[in-house]
């Protein structure tokens, strides 16, 4: 059974149920409202009754005013001297045991009422009766003995019945018209939506949802949507990735197999050949290097082992490694700085932002770096005096394969991760990576610190 159909379902027996408990009320006001009141129209007509009693014996003129009384009221009414009497005078079959039994004598003998309510076949119905003792001098000289049939509840109505019935097909017409709405009020956003999941398990990322009003139901769409707008989103940038990839991978592959041809014929100088194929394989090894680890990064699965370590060793270390291709370092390094990381992921991140300091600065340009503290805080700070990067372009530098000088970048080996994978490393470490650029580029990594000497 599909959702609206219990929906549907579930409102029907709402509304089955709301129609019992409307019956289910009718007789509770019945037993409350009619009968209590017969009962209290009873009681005070058998104390109006016996308010003309003036004591004694009952007179004949007493008696013919109760049965006066009975012949111009709804009610049966009529007084005996003897309570062994009653059963003689009623209408319907019954002995004086059962209607004045020891307990209710005794209850008459001390000048209190007896209501009574009982099924009479004779009727078919039931009987409501109020019994009132006339006292005098604490003797029982008589009773006055009121009764009523009670209407039935379909008998009460039956001059409405028509219009009830009537009324009721239409309450209930409306309310099923009102519930066949309401479930497809509610089940339509669903339907839009598992249609709209299927077009989007079919490839399709640019299906939406109607969002509707500004309820659950409209926030579930708007909630859908967002997720439909991120997995486009994400499939753009999927779609770029690998084309921006198979570009990279095309370049270095055209260059080795158009100098291993010209090696193969003949053409040029093997020497020189043999060295453009070393550099293009060294520039791919790198790139995809540099994508396995951007791909560990994303998936979450590369660990980072962290411990004490201090900053400067691997600065110090990594720039003795760049000598070999600039000359030209000033360096700042504050050597007691200790902070909590992995040292082969923080090696990672010094040595791309110097790559990148040495690929654009000139051999004679001096590239700077200081290690200080500030606050609870270790910066590593990297500036060169290179041509500078515009400032449209700084927000982009960390987007993988985000070139600005596409050109130059190629040539000298770039892949366009580096930066990328700085990001996500600092952030793995609990730091921040800014870039700046004015004069040259200034790249800054904030990292927690551990330990420090105290400030004297």
């Amino acid at each position: 059974m599909t959702f609206g159909k219990k929906l549907w379902a579930a409102f029907f027996v709402f509304i089955v149920i709301s129609v019992v408990a409307a019956f289910g009320l009718a007789y509770m006001l019945y037993e409350k409202l009619y009968v209590e009141s017969v009962k209290e129209e009873l009681v005070a007509a058998a104390k109006n009754l016996s308010a003309d009693y003036k004591g004694g014996e009952l007179t004949p003129e007493f008696i013919s005013q109760v049965n006066w009384f009975s012949g111009k009221s709804s009610f049966e009414a009529f007084a005996v001297h003897n309570p062994r009497e009653l059963a003689a005078c009623i209408p319907y079959e019954a002995d004086f045991e059962t209607l004045i039994g020891p307990e209710e004598r005794a209850q008459l003998l001390e000048n209190r009422l007896i209501e009574k309510t009982g099924y009479s076949g004779r009727f078919n119905r039931q009987i409501i009766s109020v019994i009132y003792p006339l006292i005098d001098e604490n003797q029982l000289n008589g009773i006055v003995y009121i009764y009523m049939p009670l209407e039935q509840i379909d008998e009460l109505l039956s001059s409405f019945i028509l219009f009830l019935a009537a009324g009721a097909t239409f309450l209930m017409i409306l309310l099923l018209y009102a519930g066949l709405k309401w479930t497809r009020y509610v089940t339509q956003p669903l339907q839009n939506m598992e249609n709209a999941a299927v077009r989007l398990s079919e490839g399709d990322y640019k299906a939406r949802v109607p969002e509707g009003f500004n309820d659950e139901l409209g926030q579930l769409a708007r909630t859908f949507n967002y997720m439909a707008e991120a997995i486009e989103k994400e499939d753009e940038q999927r779609r770029t990735f690998i084309a921006t990839v198979s570009h990279e991978l095309r370049t270095p592959l055209s260059y080795i197999k158009g100098y291993s041809e010209a090696a193969l014929n003949g053409i040029g100088s093997i020497k020189k050949q043999l060295a453009i194929i070393h550099r293009e394989s060294v520039r791919m090894e790198r790139l995809v290097n540099d994508l396995l680890e951007l791909i560990r990064l994303d998936s979450g699965t590369i660990t980072v082992e962290k411990m004490p370590l201090p900053l400067a060793d691997i600065v110090y270390g990594t720039v003795e490694t760049f000598r070999l291709k600039h000359n030209y370092f000033h360096l700042d390094i504050d050597e007691s700085l200790i902070v909590s990381g992995d040292e082969g992921r923080l090696s990672q991140v010094v040595i791309n932002i110097l790559d990148n300091a040495v690929r654009y600065s000139s051999t004679d340009e001096t590239i700077y770096v200081t290690l200080k503290r500030e606050k609870k805080q270790v910066k590593l700070i990297v500036r060169d005096t290179g041509p500078g990067i515009p400032e449209q372009e700084i927000p982009k530098l960390t987007d993988r394969f985000y070139r600005i000088n596409k050109a130059r970048t190629r040539h000298d080996g770039g892949s366009g991760l580096g930066l990328s994978i700085v990001k996500q490393i600092v952030e793995l470490h609990d730091g921040e990576l800014k870039i700046e650029s004015t004069a040259g580029t200034v790249v800054t990594v904030m990292l927690p610190l551990i330990a420090w000497e105290e400030e004297k």
